[in-house]
């Protein structure tokens, strides 16, 4: 697998320097091809698979253009679950919508994430396990490293949590997880167990956040170590550490402020390099790497002047929206009549209530949108949600939630909510303040709760029957939680057993 060769683009050209990496470093030019060999040879061609790695995150994969990366990646987690609605008959996400694509062995988007985070692990192996002999700096074989160490993590937490049962903290985890790749020389691996699977990847984490010491990156679309950290603090949720994941939330958000209301009203465009709330995106830029009509922003805006926006924009449930007070900013980010005054619209675009303009493209003729990986937020409601769960801690709890809400409700005021009643609280907040980023699908499974979807008719800020096959209710625990590993997989490798059919 060493000669293998790679494919790669460089993803950013690097316009900011950071202090511990020299100028030659950072200004490697983009090239085409790479052998693995080469491309641990020095820390400059080192540095351009750790931009492949970053352009991998947008990429289009497949001829078809729904398949771009971690966007695609977003929607189906977010489709799967209760408070994303397809407002159009022409959903390309059918068989995720309608709970059937975990349970075929051939579905294409089942199919298309076990192949990308493994494209996303099999890169990092070749910098983890090359870049410590490449020439260069200590600093500059740390940075690749750490951001290659957190990728390899990153991939694996996202593949457990499609294609095995849950982690249950009560329990010893030894249900089957995923594999759990470390090298690009054995390409047979068995499944470890998901408490396995979910040790490996801390290790790995752990390191990273020691390799990412050193300040700076070069841009938003690059791993530092408040990304680790809080990548860590997720993990540590899904796990039940709840005194972990408090730790490395509080220590990741040091240094991101909260958006302010005006800055929030404007909706997610791209401008996460400037906005001092995002910790991690993916940037595309203009020209070669931009992919119209398989960009994020041509799925998920409001505005952009493609079909899949124009016949089926995004909408919130009404029971959740009617969660939202009016004092709060964030209920701005979608519109009850559908229309959008603010927003450019052309004629063709669909109308109907509840669309979000949380999304929006810069020009309509340009789907490009910085797509969300994580924000500080995220880290307030972590605090918030493992100090409720932990017990004897609600004070602490409805302060972090206070910290979060009051910046976007002006009228809010702290939580006096204890126990079950404070969880729900800071629950609903989670789903409305992440809503569209990919979290609940993931949040209602490890939380081990029923799918519950409000249905009625057209334009009532509901789901329509027909457009996600009557499925309404999937019981906690039900096997279509759990996606069946690819049939291209089981062919391939022998060793891997597959899911309940």
């Amino acid at each position: 697998m060493k000669n293998i060769i790679i494919k790669l683009t460089l993803a950013l050209v690097c316009c900011v320097l950071i202090t511990s990496c020299n100028k030659e470093f950072l200004e490697t030019e983009p090239t085409n091809q790479v052998s693995a060999d080469l491309a641990v040879e020095t820390t400059a061609n080192g540095m351009i698979l750790l931009n492949g790695l970053h352009r991998s995150m947008y990429h289009k994969f497949y001829t078809r253009i729904i398949f771009n990366g971690i966007g695609s990646q977003l929607i189906i987690n977010d489709l799967a679950g209760d408070d994303f609605v397809d407002t159009g008959s022409n959903n390309t996400w059918t068989t995720v919508y309608q709970w059937t694509a975990s349970t075929s062995d051939t579905d294409l988007f089942s199919d298309f994430a076990w192949k990308f985070y493994y494209h996303l692990v099999a890169n990092a192996n070749i910098l983890i396990n090359g870049i410590d002999g490449a020439t260069g700096t200590q600093d500059e074989r740390d940075y690749i490293k750490g951001q290659a160490l957190v990728y390899r993590a990153f991939a694996h937490y996202q593949l457990v949590q499609l294609f095995a049962e849950r982690y249950n903290s009560e329990a010893d985890n030894k249900q089957l997880g995923v594999p759990y790749k470390l090298n690009t020389d054995e390409l047979l691996v068995p499944r470890e167990t998901v408490e396995n699977v979910y040790s490996l990847l801390n290790t790995d984490l752990d390191l990273a956040i020691k390799l990412l010491e050193v300040e700076g990156r070069l841009n938003k679309s690059h791993i530092n170590q408040s990304v680790a950290l809080g990548i860590k603090a997720r993990v540590a949720l899904t796990q039940g550490n709840w005194d972990v994941a408090i730790t490395n939330a509080t220590m990741a958000h040091e240094g991101f402020a909260l958006m302010n209301q005006s800055t929030y009203a404007e909706g997610f465009t791209s401008d996460s390099e400037s906005n001092p709330e995002f910790m991690w995106a993916s940037q595309i830029i203009a020209g070669d790497q931009a992919i119209p009509f398989s960009d994020y922003g041509a799925w998920v805006s409001r505005n952009f002047n493609g079909n899949a926006v124009r016949g089926n924009p995004r909408a919130i449930t009404k029971v959740l929206y009617d969660k939202i007070a009016d004092s709060d900013v964030r209920k701005t980010l979608w519109d009850p009549t559908g229309l959008h005054p603010d927003v450019e619209l052309t004629d063709n675009h669909s109308r109907h209530p509840y669309t979000n303009q949380k999304f929006l493209v810069a020009d309509i003729a340009d789907s490009r949108i910085d797509i969300p990986l994580m924000r500080a937020a995220e880290m307030y409601l972590i605090i918030a949600e493992a100090n409720a769960r932990k017990g004897g801690a609600d004070g602490l709890a409805a302060q972090a939630l206070f910290d979060l809400a009051s910046t976007r409700d002006l009228e809010y005021s702290l939580s006096i909510n204890t126990g079950q009643a404070l969880i729900d609280e800071i629950m609903v907040q989670r789903r409305v303040e992440l809503w569209g980023e990919g979290f609940r699908f993931y949040d209602l499974k490890r939380l081990n709760q029923d799918l519950v979807r409000e249905v009625g008719l057209a334009d009532t800020g509901t789901h329509q029957a027909s457009f996600i096959g009557n499925v309404s209710f999937v019981p906690a625990g039900d096997k279509r939680w759990v996606f069946l590993i690819p049939k291209s997989e089981i062919d391939a490798n022998p060793l891997v057993e597959q899911n309940p059919l």
